[in-house]
């Protein structure tokens, strides 16, 4: 499955991305735990990798192309199970600070 969807701020992305994560298995992403990891090319940040974790060792995965402007989505076999395609999207340069950043739980 494909969509387009308009995520302006990493924070938008992030809220995102867990809540597509969750959607599959029925998880509540006030509960699910997610990781993020910095993908790099040359040194310069250029992606986001992200993993949530549910019950029964349960990990879905998602990789986020900053300079092709979309999201692919895993699930736990590595499967990939849809995508998005950002008509607006963060500026990977910006993705550093905001990796380093503490995580909050989604609202």
């Amino acid at each position: 499955m494909r969509d387009v969807a308009a995520l302006p701020t990493l924070e938008k992305l992030r809220a995102h991305v867990l809540e597509r994560l969750c959607r599959p298995d029925n998880l509540d992403p006030l509960q699910a735990t997610m990781q993020l990891a910095l993908i790099t090319k040359q040194g310069r940040p250029c992606g986001l990798f992200f993993e949530v974790e549910g019950p029964r060792l349960l990990k879905n995965y998602a990789v986020w192309a900053g300079e092709e402007n979309r999201i692919l989505y895993y699930n736990c076999t590595g499967e990939r199970v849809s995508e998005t395609l950002l008509s607006e999207a963060p500026d990977p340069d910006a993705l550093l600070r905001f990796a380093c950043e503490p995580r909050r739980r989604a609202a």
